[in-house]
Formats: C-alpha cells, structure tokens, sequence
C-alpha cells in the first residue's frame, strides 16, 4: 500500500516491527561503511607526503603572500582550490564550487584541532573575493596565479576543482592527500543530510523511487533560473553581485 494524496511516490507502508527490521538491516551495512570509512581515514594518515615550496605566492587582503602564511600560524591546511572564470559576472561562475565552498561556515572546530580552512580561488584576488563577500562567506580567501597553479597542481588538471591537504614543519611545507570530483563532497552537509531522505538528492543519476522528483541540474550544487542556488537569497536582500571596481 503507498500514499495516494500526492504526485509523487512514497515508500511502502509497513507496520512498526517491520519496518524496524529493515532498519535494523540496513544499519548493519552503515555501521560497516562507517569502519570502513574510519579505516580509510587511518590508511590516509599514513601516506607519505611531498613538499612544495612554501614560498610559493598567493594573492591575499594583504597583496602577494607567501603559502606558508595561508596556514595562519596553524600546522594543518585545507585548501579547497575554487574553479574561476575570470572576467565573467557572478551568475557565471562555477555553481558546484559555490556549493562546497559556501558549505564550510563555522571554523572554530577545525582551528581547535590546529586546522586552517581556506579557498585558493584559480582567479584574481580582487575579483574573486568580490564573489564571496557576495555569498555572505567569511572564509580565508585567496588569490592563486597562473604560475603557482602549476607549481602546487603539479601533474593535475589545473581547470580542476581539489580539496588538498598540507602539513607545516617549522618553515617547510608538505602536500599530504588530495581529492577532487565527487571527493569533494567531504566539504558539504546539504547532500549529506539529503541522502537521508526518500526523495535524495533528486539528481538524474540516483538510484530512486519511480516517479520521483529529479531534475538534470546544471551543476554539482545546482541551479535555478541559471544561477547557483545560494545566490538568490543574497539578491533578494538586496545585495550587490558586481565583482568589478
């Protein structure tokens, strides 16, 4: 038996026990995803690291700054390296970098594990940091140029967005892991909590209920009306998207 009342679909109807059961059976296999995650995380903590130059320059609120600066005094760094259009208005920038970037919000708990967060936008800084005062994000932003993408990117894709780790040792600077694609997905909590409920992510690629809702979204973060989803809260207050002087 399934719910009538509305065009979409419902799981079926159970009674209590029964449907206890095939919670019961499913949580076998999170709590064994959940080890498996924990083991990953433990085999990550043992990969060797590389080291780059810790000099290598970005652009900051502060003019050109030194990588080694972005660890703001801290011994570890998440960058999350930020796809850029340079040139280009707001409504054209990257909507599955607005995603993970505009996820990553309270940084309190990260710094007390002596973690540094920030976005290395692949644009220039004056520009870009337009572009998140824009979404309301108070995030550590800079500026990475062409010549330092090659330099930290080194044998990657540098149109590519990435979540790479770093480790400082006094004045030296070490690459530990990197993802990217679907690896970033560690950033957000949105998708996250929608993978609890029956509709999901209502994406075409899930595997979902018959007739559920999905829509062939323009990005990672999706769109509507041909912008990121966060950027319509921030117009409808009023608030300025213009990224230049």
């Amino acid at each position: 038996m399934t719910l009538t009342d509305t065009t979409w679909p419902s799981p079926p109807i159970a009674d209590r026990a029964a449907w206890q059961a095939e919670i019961d059976e499913l949580r076998a296999r999170e709590k064994a995803s959940t080890r498996e995650r924990d083991a990953i995380a433990a085999a990550r903590r043992r990969l060797p690291m590389v080291e780059v130059d810790a000099a290598t320059p970005l652009e900051g609120p502060n003019g050109t700054t030194p990588l080694i600066d972005a660890f703001e005094g801290r011994r570890q760094l998440l960058a999350y390296y930020f796809m850029w259009h340079p040139g280009r208005p707001a409504s054209e920038q990257c909507g599955g970098c607005t995603w993970c970037s505009s996820q990553v919000r309270e940084l309190g708990y990260l710094h007390s594990r002596d973690i540094t967060f920030a976005v290395f936008c692949k644009g220039p800084y004056d520009e870009s940091v337009r572009y998140r005062d824009f979404l309301g994000l108070e995030t550590p932003w800079y500026g990475v140029p062409p010549a330092s993408q090659q330099s930290l990117l080194v044998e990657r894709d540098t149109s590519m967005m990435y979540l790479i780790c770093y480790l400082r040792d006094g004045d030296r600077v070490f690459e530990t892991y990197w993802t990217t694609r679907r690896g970033v997905e560690t950033l957000d909590n949105s998708y996250a909590l929608m993978d609890l409920t029956p509709y999901g992510r209502q994406e075409p690629w899930e595997d979902a209920l018959p007739g559920s809702p999905q829509r062939e979204w323009h990005s990672a973060g999706g769109n509507v009306d041909g912008r990121p989803i966060p950027h319509w809260p921030r117009l409808a207050a009023g608030v300025s998207d213009r990224l230049s002087g």
